[in-house]
This record gives C-alpha cells, structure tokens and sequence, in this order.
C-alpha cells in the first residue's frame, strides 16, 4: 500500500509574529487556519468581505529558519470582489484572510492593525530625574530688514543677529531651510523663531514667535520595537507607543536575520524597510496622541543591538554573522531622518548611540547610561534579558561585556504553545505539589484560575474572565521552575517518570504537562508543557548564565553584589523564579532588581541631554568585551548550567525556598538541590 505524502494534502502555514504553526488541510480558509492555531485575527463581519479587518500578507522566498518556501501563488487567487476591495483601500500586496484558502506552504504576517489581540508591549519608560541640556532648542531674534545697496544676503543678516543676540557663530544652514528663508523673514516681518542643532546647525526658520521642539527616543529591540515622544523644553512624555518588530517574519533570531540578508538579494531591503515603516507609524501614532503634526519632531534618538542598527541604516549584517564579527561602525553617528526614509521634520537629525562590539550595541550603551553601574562601588551583573542578551559585569573600577545567544524562547517563541505578551497570555503560575494541579493568570486578568487554592491572596471565588490563549515568557519561566519545584522535573530537565497523575501525559518516553485544561483554553484544546518546551528554556538560561558566568570568571568573582535585570521580559520575571530556573547567578534576593526598559530610558536620556551622548561614546570606548563565541570556556559553563539550576554551582540563597515549596527536594552540603527518595508510582499508559 503506498503512503500518502501528508505534506501534499496538508500544508505547513506559520502565523508570524505569533510564531504559531500547523498544518491545514489543502482548501482550508486562513481565517479559519488562524482560529484553529489560535491565531486571533480581526474579522467583524464574519467573512463578509465588508469590514475589511482582516488583512494579512504572504511573504515571498524561501525561509530556511522555518523550513519552507512561501508564495503569493500558495494562496488561491484573489476574487473580482476581493482585488476591488484591495485596489480601493491600496493594499494590493495584502490579501484578506476570509476570502483566501491555503494551497500550499505559507508563511503569513498578521499586521498589527489585523490583530484581533493587540501586543501588550512592556517597555514603558520609567521615572527618573533627568537634567535638561536638548542638542535642539528654539531662540526668538529680529533681524535687519534689506535695503537697497546692502549685499549681505538674508542668511548673513540672520547670522549677524544670531550672532549679537544670542552669542552664535560660525553657524550653518540646512538646504531645506534655506530655500524659504526669505519667505519667512518677510512674513514675520524680520522677527523669527530659529530651531538650532547642537548650536551648529540652523533646522527650521518660523515667522513670528513660535514654541514646541518635540523628539522621539526608540529602543529597537529584536521583538518589540518601543518610542516615547517627548517635549524637549520640558523633558515631559507627551506619549508612548509599541509595536511588534516586523522583521521577526524574517526571523526571530538575529543571526536568523543575517542569514536572511546573506541568502536572499533583497533581504537588506526588505528588512530596512519594514523597519522604516514600522517607525513612521510610531512616530504618526505618537504625535496624534500628543496633539501635533508628525513633521514637527525634529530630533531623535534611536537605539538597538548592532543587527538591528545595522538593517536600520541600511547597512548589511553579514559581516556580523561569523568571526570576526566586524561592525561597519562602532561609534555613534548623526544622520538626516530624510536619509532613512522617516517621515519626521524635514531637517530632522537621528542619533543612533555607539556600539561596545559586534554583538553588543546601542541598546547595552543606552541601559549603562541608565543605570550608571561605571559610578558605583558596588559589582554590578546588568542583564538585558530578551532575544539576545546582553549582559555587563563590574563598577567604577572596571566593566566587562558580553553577549548571549539565548534565541526567542523567552518570548514564548519555539514553544509548542507560546504566544507574545497579548490579552490571554499566561504570565503567572503556581502548582500544588502536592495535586499536581496548576492555578494560573492570564494578562489582562487581576484574578487567578482557581482549580485550586493557594492561599488567602488569591480567594477561592475569584473567577477570570478571559479564557488562555497560550503562554508568554514570563508564563514559561514560572510553569518551568513550579515544574520543578513540584518534582515534575527532575534536575536535568526531563520528566519525573515515578509520577503517576493526570496532569502528566506520556508520548513513550517524553512526559508533557496540561498547564490548562481545554475547559480553560480558547481553542477548546488543553495547553500542555512538553519537554521540548523545556529543552528550548534550558537551553536559553543556559547561554544567558554562561555568558555572566565568563564574565564572573574573568573578574575572579564567586559572587557579585547586586543582580539587575532590564528589558521588558527580564522586568517581569520573578527574581526568584529566575534563580530557581539558574538563569542567574546566586545572589540575596532583596539585591536583584528590575528597572523595566533600560534601554528606552537611556535613549530618552541621551535624547534630553545632548552631554549624555559624549558620555555614551566614553563609556562604549571604556568597556571590555569578552567575546563567548570563541571563549575557550563557553561551552563547559553552558552545559554545567542547562541543570535546573545549575549542575555544580552553590545557591545557598535558594536554602529558604527549595525546602518549604518542595518536601521532595533538599540542599547537600554544597547548597545544591537534590531529590529525596519518593514512593514509585505507577506510570500513566502512553496518551493517558
């Protein structure tokens, strides 16, 4: 009997930037694709080709990160009624998801104006004194009107008056500004307000009196991409905006993305693009909110990993992907806005901060200008925990860099139910050890599932109201470590076999847990834990505690003095949870720290205070960098750290926590957990 090819009957279709995947039957709508993923895209008449919500993109080439080749022609054509509706709302490259059937493989980008769940991005700014020195202000002067006979041309009379009233000299003119300039003069009747760069460069000539200088400060960040408007008079947040990173159809990964750039002609293209557009509708969405013209930020500040700022200046990464490492430029650069395609003031300058080295960039810079641990005495480990981590050790002695590969599973990418940080999303876990029964909180609920009780915090009757749509990072992190501490797991990370429950299920020899039942889920299927899932987290924490371990190594440290931890996902982790998992070092828990964003609040600094972006470049030149990649003792480190939470190292600040929340685990001598003996209990049938 000849097998059938299930490939040709069922199509691989992957949802970015969910991640989501599966196979369809050939024929199956993508609309009814994505509910069956849980893949929630808007849809309000129901596939009535009115609304017009439920727009998506196929992506054109061959995706090795994935697996598949993907093309327009892999969706069935477009109907008469369908390209209409397109051609009038100028979406050609679009389609509608309700109207267009799966053929074969694909790979689908939901915009974020498509997304039935919008993204809850974590990167809001913090508060934090900062003092005000702008690299834009505004000066109000009066200038010499012309009279016949008098040759020294409207901008020389506008210097000589800049130069009287306000001490300015040997200044220059924007092209832009010049060409209305005399237009300007006379309809203010020679009184203008001037804008300045650095007090070098006249940007904008404005007749009359006039008051408003406005900057954007960004924080790429391989996953979210988070801008904050600021006023420059004041320092005051007129708005905050994030999105999604586009890129991550082209990978989830940064060397995903440079694979990407390196195979594919257009690739560089593609991603500066989709960058460039994801910034301009950062900057629209900000100013409407802040009640201004997006053609009035006039300065900006922008900040990434070096992959990020790379594609961001239209630079290709390739050079980054292999030893060794080459950056086109580690320093910081001033650019037009104009250059870049961004819709911002047309005179408008962009500051992109320095790099530290090939793998650690602006956004690392940016999170030291934050938190400043160059001025303490105290040995500081600052980790910026997401896609890639960057991670910094030391005090006003010295500093040490590295970075660490740790992927997209802490972003719920690569788990088998992960999903971003959305509405649904489980972020909170607790499992009683003794039932194997899992409590859990969705985002966007204040209360707990209550299967059962876990004390007089989360009373019994508290019931939520949204159902789980999947886990995010945070979520994951705490059902690994409650796993843990529940003696699902053992040590190395695989499923405890002596557990008999219904909580466990068995596919021969790879256990996986239901997180959530299907009575609790939206799809009306359970949400499991496999141990893959697992695998993916260690192999994640590993890397990032490797990399801070090199670095502790190198500095002759058993121990450092305070842990912080940045990033949207490292501002969420419980600091407990991330020590039980061995994420990171052992440390007295009332020193480890998050500080949410510190990349987007150094970008904010440097984008008020001109004198902090001299400071940025210092710090960038002064930090050494240790390179993991090629570091003799990476691998050993990464493979003693893959144990939950470590194979060899000590934490004896764990001593307090492992005991109470697990009678099934105890600490040796050398503060490393081991597992007392347990009754044996009989193994679940395969599938039960």
């Amino acid at each position: 009997m000849m097998m059938t090819d299930r490939s040709n009957n069922e199509p691989l279709v992957i949802f970015m930037p969910s991640g989501r995947r599966g196979r369809v039957p050939a024929g199956t709508l993508v609309l009814d694709a994505a509910r069956q993923l849980g893949v929630e895209i808007e849809s309000i008449c129901g596939g009535r080709l009115t609304c017009n919500k439920c727009r998506i993109r196929v992506e054109e080439g061959q995706f090795a990160k994935h697996g598949i080749t993907s093309a327009e022609t892999h969706l069935s054509p477009p109907s008469e009624e369908e390209t209409r509706l397109l051609e009038k709302l100028e979406s050609l490259d679009c389609r509608l998801s309700c109207n267009a059937h799966i053929v074969a493989d694909a790979l689908i980008f939901v915009p974020e104006e498509s997304r039935a769940h919008k993204q809850v991005v974590r990167k809001a700014a913090t508060n934090r004194v900062i003092a005000l020195f702008p690299a834009v202000r505004q000066v109000f002067v009066e200038v010499d009107t012309a009279v016949l006979g008098e040759h020294r041309g409207d901008w020389g009379r506008l210097q000589e008056a800049l130069a009287d009233k306000w001490d300015l000299h040997n200044l220059t003119i924007d092209l832009p500004v010049l060409r209305d300039l005399q237009a300007n003069l006379r309809s203010g009747k020679w009184a203008v307000t001037v804008t300045l760069w650095q007090d070098r460069e006249v940007i904008d000539v404005q007749p009359g009196y006039q008051e408003g200088v406005y900057g954007l400060a960004v924080d790429i960040g391989s996953t979210t991409i988070a801008g904050f408007l600021c006023d420059l008079r004041t320092g005051e947040i007129l708005a905050t905006e994030s999105m999604m990173n586009p890129q991550v159809t082209y990978g989830e990964d940064l060397m995903s993305r440079v694979s990407y750039a390196m195979m594919h002609n257009d690739g560089l293209e593609k991603m500066h693009t989709a960058v460039i557009d994801a910034l301009n509708r950062l900057a629209a969405s900000t100013a409407r909110e802040a009640g201004i013209r997006q053609r009035q930020i006039q300065e900006a500040v922008f900040v990434g990993n070096t992959t990020m700022t790379h594609i961001l200046l239209g630079i290709s990464p390739v050079e980054l992907g292999g030893a060794p490492f080459a950056l086109a430029n580690r320093d910081s650069m001033d650019v037009k806005a104009r250059e870049l395609g961004l819709r911002l003031h047309r005179s408008a300058n962009v500051h992109v901060l320095p790099a530290e080295a090939g793998h650690v960039g602006a956004d690392n810079v940016a999170a030291l200008i934050a938190e400043e641990p160059y001025s303490q005495e105290a040995v500081t480990l600052l980790v910026d925990v997401g896609t890639n981590a960057e991670i910094v050790l030391g005090n006003k002695e010295w500093m040490l860099s590295a970075s660490s590969p740790t992927g997209p599973a802490f972003e719920g990418a690569q788990i088998r139910f992960g999903m971003r940080a959305a509405p649904g999303a489980i972020e909170r876990v607790r499992i009683d050890p003794e039932t194997l029964e899992a409590r859990f909180r969705v985002i966007g609920e204040e209360t707990w599932s209550n299967s059962w009780q876990i004390g007089p915090q989360f009373p019994a009757e508290a019931q939520p109201q949204h159902l789980a749509a999947g886990i995010c990072g945070s979520g994951i992190i705490e059902v690994v470590a409650e796993m843990f501490l529940a003696g699902i797991l053992l040590p190395d990370g695989r499923f405890n076999p002596n557990l008999g429950s219904e909580r466990i299920r068995w596919d021969e020899k790879r256990g996986e847990y239901i997180l959530a039942t299907a009575e609790q889920t939206t799809t009306g299927s359970p949400i499991v834990v496999t141990q893959d899932d697992v695998r993916g987290i260690q192999l994640a924490k590993a890397a990032l505690y490797a990399g801070a371990k090199l670095l502790m190594n190198e500095a002759g440290l058993e121990s450092v003095d305070r842990i912080v931890l940045a990033g949207a996902f490292g501002s969420y982790i419980d600091p407990k949870y991330a020590m039980l998992l061995g994420l990171i070092p052992d440390c007295d828990l009332e020193k480890v720290t998050a500080v949410g964003n510190a990349a987007g609040d150094g970008a904010r600094i440097a984008l008020l205070n001109k004198h902090k972006r001299a400071e940025a470049q210092r710090i960038a030149e002064w930090v050494r960098y240790v390179e993991t990649a090629v570091h003799p003792d990476f691998q050993h480190e990464f493979v003693g750290a893959i144990h939950i939470p470590h194979a060899t190292d000590a934490f004896p600040h764990l001593n307090g926590l492992l005991p109470e929340a697990n009678p099934e685990i105890e600490l040796n001598g050398n503060g490393r957990p081991e597992r007392r003996r347990r009754r044996k209990a009989k193994k679940p049938e395969s599938g039960d």
